[in-house]
């Protein structure tokens, strides 16, 4: 359980540290406020997000403290706190706190009335040491090796994702306040940060390969480790997110109108929405081992592979009686599985990839022209209520754990989350393709239930992260984790931009029918 909070609370931290530090760099390099004056409207609104994000920021690292200390005190026997304040960790993780009140406090303060150059610099000053002191946390200060450099990387490779994802917030929210008046000076903000958030991304691409070399090496432990599969998945993502980005490139430098035109606002949204999920990307990979560190439990490519090979699905389950009696204890790791555990796994699996892929089929016939296919949300109803009872079966309803017994276990409590959201999802995309509620905004509650449920599939913290059978077991759900962001994006920009035409909505469809084949094709041994 406290794997998958601390993964979670960490891409928060990195999300709101972003969104403050990249609001100043915007303030100042975009907006170009100067000392001295007060801020106008634009501006001001800048300030109030920078001043959120930092709290904000503040509040998540202290949770990550908390939890640590929670986590420290169950393997002790008792709170360990003097000791855990005489770490580097500890050190850090209490002045990173500090530096995001005093950012927020003085982001307030400039919002409300004029601040002069003294005020300006000690905001960018608490911004550069909010994001550099967290190289200090990374992998880098482990490191017996170049720990300087790596230090150093670490650090500018952050700034730089703070810089392109923090604008990207600010820009999407200059451009939500200023779709029914256009700002006169939209043209020259959007050129602004299009050049700010160039140089951004090409040093954070350079960063990151740099810093890939040094933490995986080999080619092997790029596909055989939980650690490269996850930088392997952070690159797709990225790249998707630059994709984006170069469209919104072009259309600054070719539009007659400014940056609050739909088409840009709209583009702009769906890279923001890529770039949060590749912090959480980020994230999940501060709890795994440098890929360089591993060896013994390194999987070679052929073994990785032969799990997406496909095979025939499992259409018969073992009787729930064989498993309860046969099988290890509920808190048994992935990879030490009984044969009966697996063979219950891929049953629920391959069931699930059925459903899926229907719904995926029927969208398509509904894109075709086929009305009736526009009931096919329904189909999830169906697949939570399978995945409700055969996820856990040694939790309820046909287990001896009792309901809340089982919700303290971190597999349970991630897998019914997954069923509430694919109620919800169910619920409300049926609603809206038969008419019953208006598509927007109703109609993002697929997109972002889709990213969302990408997202938690990426940090999804079953035991990925030792040894090389616990991996091969969990490898695919990373492609089921993009699988699902790209969905949920590509339908976003549908809602939101229909004149992108129908290449979005193709997209989300083959991304369902691919979620739809890698569940149904799933293997564990």
């Amino acid at each position: 359980m406290t794997g998958f909070i601390d993964v979670l609370l960490r891409g928060l931290l990195l999300t709101f540290v972003s969104i403050a530090v990249g609001g100043v760099a915007w303030l100042r390099l975009v907006l170009r406020v100067e000392p001295g004056t007060k801020p106008d409207g634009v501006a001001a609104v800048a300030l109030r997000l920078v001043a959120t994000s930092a709290f904000l920021a503040a509040a998540a690292q202290a949770a990550v403290i908390v939890l640590v200390l929670a986590d420290l005190a169950a393997s002790a026997g008792g709170l360990p706190l003097g000791p855990y304040l005489e770490t580097a960790f500890a050190r850090v993780a209490l002045a990173r706190v500090a530096l995001a009140i005093g950012l927020g406090a003085t982001a307030l303060r400039l919002a409300g009335r004029p601040g002069g150059r003294r005020l300006w610099a000690g905001l960018l000053a608490m911004a550069l040491a909010l994001v550099a002191s967290s190289a200090a946390l990374s992998h880098a200060s482990a490191r017996l090796e170049d720990r300087a450099l790596l230090l150093t990387l670490d650090a500018i490779h952050q700034l730089a994702i703070a810089v392109w994802v923090g604008g990207l917030a600010h820009l999407a929210l200059h451009a939500f306040r200023t779709r029914t008046e256009p700002d006169p000076h939209d043209r020259n903000i959007a050129r602004r940060f299009s050049s700010l958030a160039l140089g951004a991304v090409v040093t954070l691409v350079l960063t990151g390969v740099v810093m890939t070399v040094r933490y995986v090496g080999e080619l092997e432990a790029m596909i055989g480790t939980a650690y490269g599969v996850m930088v392997l998945s952070k690159i797709v993502l990225l790249a998707a997110a630059l994709g984006l980005g170069w469209t919104n490139f072009r259309l600054v430098r070719r539009a007659a109108a400014g940056p609050s035109t739909p088409r840009l606002a709209r583009v702009v949204e769906v890279e923001l929405g890529l770039g949060i999920t590749v912090l959480f990307a980020a994230a999940s990979l501060t709890s795994l081992p440098p890929a360089i560190d591993v060896r013994a439990d390194r999987a070679t490519a052929g073994e990785v592979a032969a799990r997406f090979v496909p095979a025939p699905p499992r259409l018969t389950s073992p009787p729930v009686e064989e498993l309860l009696r046969t099988a290890e204890p509920l808190l048994a790791p992935t990879g030490e599985r009984a044969p009966v555990e697996r063979a219950w796994s891929e049953y629920n699996h391959h069931w699930a990839g059925f459903f899926v892929l229907t719904m995926g089929l029927l969208a398509v016939a509904e894109r075709r022209g086929f009305p009736p296919a526009r009931h096919w949300p329904l189909v999830f109803l169906g697949m939570a209520a399978f995945l409700f009872v055969r996820n856990d079966p040694r939790a309820w309803p046909l287990g001896p754990a009792g309901f809340w017994e089982s919700m303290a276990l971190p597999d349970v409590l991630q897998h019914r989350a997954f069923v509430l959201l694919i109620v919800a999802f169910a619920v409300f995309e049926w609603m809206v393709r038969t008419g019953r509620l208006r598509p927007r905004p109703w109609g993002y509650v697929f997109p972002l239930l889709c990213a969302v449920g990408g997202g938690l599939l990426l940090t999804h913290s079953h035991a990925m992260f030792g040894l090389k059978a616990e991996f091969l077991t969990e490898v695919s759900h990373t492609p089921l984790g993009i699988l699902g962001a790209f969905a949920g994006w590509a339908r976003w920009l549908e809602v939101r931009l229909p004149e992108a035409g129908p290449t979005p909505g193709w997209l989300w469809r083959a991304c369902f029918i691919g979620v739809g084949l890698l569940l149904v094709f799933y293997r564990e041994g």
